[in-house]
């Protein structure tokens, strides 16, 4: 199949967005939260062109999209009005809607749209091996030399971001304003490398490298102080074992145990390296400061008043600032605008419905998984490996904190969707063993179970 230039630049968008997004403050602040829209916009417009170029149009049937565009149109209709309300301090006619505070919850809406259009446009052009493999080198040599600049401004200047920007009240790590942002993508990155590392598809004379860059990304994340990262980076390790560990041999299944506890230890030995004594008693000195300000157990308990009292619609998206406010019994000279628990905040926000498309999504996860780690060839089943360990990760971390509300985040988090979406098929350009049974289609995929849909206009 030829390739047109829009599909190509369209690609290259894709690469660009994992990139910039993370190193613009995690993208945000609005203007960057613009330029992101924009960026999808010409996607979009690429995509277009190519359908133009090529007079088909390819979209993707995957459930795993529909998450997202379920909570998208969920907000729309949490800002319709139903009638009004009674006049509230000399305002009369006020819209009743089932959103407390409609504007954030259209511009979450909007949000999830735009998330939804990014997954969209990456399951489709994710149709190689050879994209696969540039989308999995990008993350891990991205990952590695953002580790490294993390961990030389977290010497040189630990208290600014870049050694120029300053946010009070901010524990900044990298590029991120909140060092649990930072542990989240570290999570994600690593997880990539690990995956490929732990099914034996990495050649002897890049293991090395690899090891490098995990143990870069791992140091990093331990510097960062961020406990839930810690917690999470336990938890991905653990399930990269148990999923690579169906072989009977012992020595292999020893093999990776030893390998995962060297992993571990070089990572917190590099900590120490570079953090000196204070590089783990950081764990424990932001604890403390993180109670002061967040205190989580106070948050959550007022989450589920909340979560009663809006039953069964939710309170809307991007509405927990408000929703919580009449709940707290504290003296409010802080606002609390997130659960810093991604459960219990989209129970809160979305009420049942959010329940079950979150629900939905974790059942969607879970068939895509269990079809990607049987894969025969190598590389992909690594690719898929990596992929489940770093979503499971962010997952565990999103009990502690809100970290998927951070777009960058957000955006890496979808690129592993799609890249354990995409590893389940076959490809003509797969480097590894082929499966034995099965011809495949002109496309280079089984066409049993195309990941898309090819439509002539």
């Amino acid at each position: 199949m030829n390739i047109t230039w829009a599909n190509k630049i369209a690609f290259i968008l894709i690469c660009a967005v994992v990139v910039l997004t993370t190193l613009a403050y995690g993208t945000v602040h609005q203007p960057i939260i613009a330029l992101f829209y924009l960026a999808l916009t010409v996607l979009v417009l690429m995509l277009a062109v190519d359908v133009w170029k090529t007079d088909s149009l390819r979209f993707s049937r995957e459930w795993m999209q529909i998450p997202l565009l379920a909570a998208a149109v969920y907000g729309m209709i949490q800002i319709i009005p139903f009638g009004s309300i009674e006049s509230i301090g000399g305002v009369a006619d006020i819209p009743r809607t089932i959103s407390r505070d409609p504007w954030a919850t259209q511009v979450s809406a909007l949000h999830f749209l735009a998330l939804f259009f990014f997954l969209a446009v990456s399951l489709v052009l994710l149709d190689s091996a050879s994209r696969i493999r540039k989308i999995a080198g990008l993350i891990t040599v991205f990952g590695a030399i953002y580790a490294f600049f993390a961990i030389l401004q977290s010497v040189l200047s630990p208290d600014k971001i870049y050694g120029i920007y300053e946010r009070e009240f901010a524990t900044p790590f990298g590029s991120f304003v909140s060092r649990h942002n930072f542990a989240a993508y570290m999570e994600m990155a690593a997880a990539v490398p690990l995956g490929l590392i732990f099914v034996g598809a990495v050649n002897r004379d890049k293991r090395l490298l690899y090891l490098t860059a995990i143990g870069l990304m791992g140091t990093a994340l331990l510097l960062s102080g961020s406990r839930g990262g810690l917690v999470a980076l336990i938890a991905e390790i653990v399930v990269l074992l148990m999923l690579t560990m169906r072989s009977k041999s012992g020595n292999v299944m020893g093999a990776k145990v030893a390998l995962a506890v060297i992993l571990f230890l070089a990572i917190i030995g590099g900590s120490f390296f570079v953090g000196g004594d204070s590089s783990l008693t950081r764990l424990s000195d932001t604890a403390a400061a993180d109670e002061k300000l967040t205190d989580r157990a106070h948050i959550w308990k007022v989450s589920l008043d909340v979560i009663r009292h809006n039953m069964p619609l939710g309170a809307g998206l991007g509405a927990y600032g408000v929703a919580f406010t009449p709940f707290d019994n504290h003296s409010g000279m802080e606002r609390v605008e997130q659960a810093h628990n991604d459960y219990l905040q989209a129970a809160s926000d979305a009420g049942l419905i959010g329940i079950v498309i979150g629900l939905f999504f974790l059942f969607a996860l879970y068939k895509t998984a269990r079809v990607a780690i049987a894969v025969e060839n190598t590389y992909r089943r690594g690719i898929a490996v990596g992929a489940i360990a770093g979503i499971f990760a962010v997952l565990v971390h999103s009990i502690f904190d809100f970290v998927l509300h951070t777009t960058a985040i957000s955006v890496l988090f979808l690129t592993l969707i799609a890249l354990l979406v995409s590893s389940r098929f076959r490809y003509d350009d797969d480097e590894d063993e082929q499966p034995r049974h099965g011809r495949k289609s002109s496309r280079g995929r089984s066409p049993e179970s195309p990941p898309s849909i090819r439509r002539r206009r």
